[in-house]
């Protein structure tokens, strides 16, 4: 099985384009903690490529940006790569399968408040005197 789940920050705002075939692709890198650092040592961080497609590719273009924390849920990609210089180059990358915001809506690091849910109305409560159909 190749799963893979990060939680991170964008290291930069995501790039969307589209294939030769007008596919929505989204890329961005997400910059993760490491959950243990030595002793009297910079915690260490980890940089994740990563790719959506489609709509999750749109939603993430649009509502995402810099400094944005999320959770990606995805796969494992390696690519092995022959550059100009003819050396090969191996790159990790994560396809995401999800994507979920992270950074609460009016915080420092949010984008556009339209991905905040629309406010929900308490419903109006009716007074109920008929004591009647109690049965105690």
């Amino acid at each position: 099985m190749n799963k893979i789940f990060l939680i991170g920050n964008l290291t930069r705002d995501p790039e969307l384009s589209e294939t030769n075939s007008g596919v929505p692709v989204c890329r961005f890198s997400i910059a993760v903690n490491r959950r243990f650092s030595a002793q009297d040592a910079e915690r260490q961080t980890d940089f994740f490529n990563v790719t959506a497609w489609r709509g999750l590719a749109e939603n993430v273009a649009k509502f995402c940006k810099k400094g944005n924390k999320v959770a990606v849920v995805g796969s494992v990609q390696i690519r092995n790569v022959e550059d100009n210089s003819g050396q090969r180059r191996t790159y990790v990358d994560v396809v995401a399968d999800d994507v979920e915001f992270l950074t609460p809506k009016g915080s420092a690091a949010s984008s556009d408040d339209d991905y905040a849910p629309a406010p929900r109305k308490k419903p109006a409560l009716e007074a109920f005197d008929d004591d009647s159909d109690i049965p105690f």
